[in-house]
């Protein structure tokens, strides 16, 4: 009899072309998933944001496997293997076709079980909300949305004086801060931290502001949006996060959470653990949801 270990594959570096741009990422594969997980990291970051080789327990593509699913950690366009061909990649609409593309290439004919989740965190919320509006995304089991928004924290607005582009003083503050809810090794990123591509500081001008609230609306499957409960970024207030929720008006569950003991990078944070399993646990009622909706209509 085969052990639920030996079901799974190591964590292994994969790269696929699309259409001659090198699209890279980290993927967790079981044999028999229930479901495919899509992680879509932050700004200047890369996939290992979602697994430190060191801290086992802050890994979602370790947790994603032991529940059942297999986890493909993207480096979003412009990131990895990709970065030399940012230039080409300031259009949205290209961006959600390379990711789309990567996604098929990477899995192959690889079972997908229930189907295809996106996770994604601060930056690569962008990336994941347009995906979900495309016609393509109607297909997706859901989103998980975790440490973006629309109104700044007063303490990032001091900082960022709005959402001008660059790096201004004190972002690493913004960031990982409160530092005490963060192992120490983990703080800064070094592991992961990447250049962000040029694209990128358009795309965080227009995100909060505009872009965000355009295309939530156009999002036809389950949403769930998190923030720690000390992020510094945006606001965790009820009314900022029951704002974000009347974003969704197409889809047809919304679900806010606010992660305690926890800053902006929920992932790599002391409750990454317990954060991981609440989306992992909200993908496992989407995997259910799209069963039953199968059954109903005969699809077996």
């Amino acid at each position: 009899m085969t052990s639920p270990v030996e079901e799974v594959t190591p964590v292994e570096s994969r790269v696929a072309e699309v259409g001659g741009v090198p699209m890279s990422a980290l993927v967790r594969e079981v044999r028999d998933p229930r479901a495919v997980l899509v992680a879509l990291h932050g700004g200047a970051a890369t996939s290992p944001y979602f697994h430190h080789p060191g801290l086992p327990r802050l890994s979602l593509l370790e947790a994603g496997a032991a529940l059942g699913f297999t986890v493909l950690a993207l480096d979003r366009p412009g990131y990895g293997r990709s970065a030399p061909f940012a230039e080409g990649m300031r259009s949205p609409e290209r961006r959600v076709d390379l990711a789309y593309a990567a996604i098929d290439l990477l899995l192959g004919d690889r079972p997908r079980g229930a189907g295809v989740f996106v996770l994604a965190h601060s930056a690569g919320c962008e990336l994941a909300v347009r995906m979900a509006a495309d016609e393509r995304g109607h297909s997706l089991l859901g989103i998980e949305l975790a440490g973006t928004g629309c109104r700044f924290h007063p303490t990032a607005q001091r900082i960022l004086g709005g959402a001008r582009p660059g790096r201004p003083t004190g972002l690493q503050r913004l960031l990982w801060e409160p530092a005490e809810l963060y192992p120490a090794e983990v703080i800064g990123g070094a592991h992961f931290a990447a250049s962000a591509p040029a694209y990128e500081s358009d795309v965080v001008a227009r995100w909060a502001p505009r872009d965000f609230a355009l295309t939530a609306t156009d999002v036809r499957v389950p949403v769930q949006y998190t923030l720690g409960d000390h992020d510094l970024v945006w606001r965790t207030d009820p009314e900022a996060m029951a704002d974000i929720a009347g974003l969704f008006t197409a889809a047809p569950r919304v679900v806010v959470n606010l992660q305690a003991n926890s800053g902006h990078n929920l992932s790599t944070g002391l409750t990454a653990a317990a954060y991981h399993l609440r989306a992992l646990s909200f993908l496992e009622e989407c995997v259910v949801a799209r069963q039953e909706s199968r059954r109903g209509t005969g699809g077996g």
